[in-house]
């Protein structure tokens, strides 16, 4: 079985939110575009490398729209990459499917299942929302952050409340790059996260 990596850039008070510049759904979000100051060639050599494991994309509607907005037939190894891949879009709505070997799936639960048996690795860029779906599934193997060392007090945060309790395993050692970012690889882990009483 395949499995299903989530990627996500996220500032230190955990705000996920038009971290790459900004969109139309972030219309008045004073911030938009804070992760780009820190980036370096060797962390974008990373993102490449991650990006060109993939052999699928899975995402959320709104985060479909900025990419099919962005990424067709551009001629850099992400574009390629992205272009070359099928994209899954979650979307129990008429999203319009522009981009070349787009598909969408309204049942994330089941679907997904299925795409993982097709699939050796499932990537997710951005769709919180979808998140929240993907936790409850149990369908997430791998969380791929992004750490931005930077505060900004507002806007979509990663893990908001309500969020579905859980825990992870670290992969690998954390990676720091000269930017400042730090990428932290985690699996997720079966059970509710353990707790301990005082002694």
């Amino acid at each position: 079985m395949g499995e299903l990596h989530v990627n996500m850039h996220v500032t230190l008070d955990g705000v996920i939110q038009a971290n790459g510049g900004p969109t139309e759904p972030d219309a008045g979000f004073e911030y938009a575009g804070w992760e780009t100051p820190f980036g370096d060639a060797e962390s974008g050599a990373r993102i490449v490398a991650d990006v060109q494991a993939s052999d699928a994309l899975l995402l959320g509607r709104t985060t479909y729209d900025i990419f099919r907005s962005y990424w067709p037939g551009r001629s850099d190894e992400i574009g390629q990459a992205f272009d070359r891949v099928p994209k899954y879009v979650a979307s129990r709505g008429t999203p319009t499917l522009s981009w070349d070997t787009s598909i969408q799936i309204t049942d994330v639960g089941t679907e997904v299942r299925g795409l993982r048996e097709r699939h050796e690795q499932i990537h997710t860029w951005g769709s919180a929302d979808l998140l929240q779906t993907l936790l409850r599934e149990s369908l997430v193997d791998q969380l791929n952050l992004w750490v931005y060392p930077i505060v900004i007090g507002q806007g979509k945060k990663l893990f908001p409340d309500g969020t579905v309790a859980s825990r992870f395993q670290q992969v690998e050692p954390p990676r720091s790059y000269p930017g400042g970012a730090m990428l932290l690889r985690y699996r997720l882990l079966a059970g509710p996260p353990e707790t301990r009483g005082v002694a």
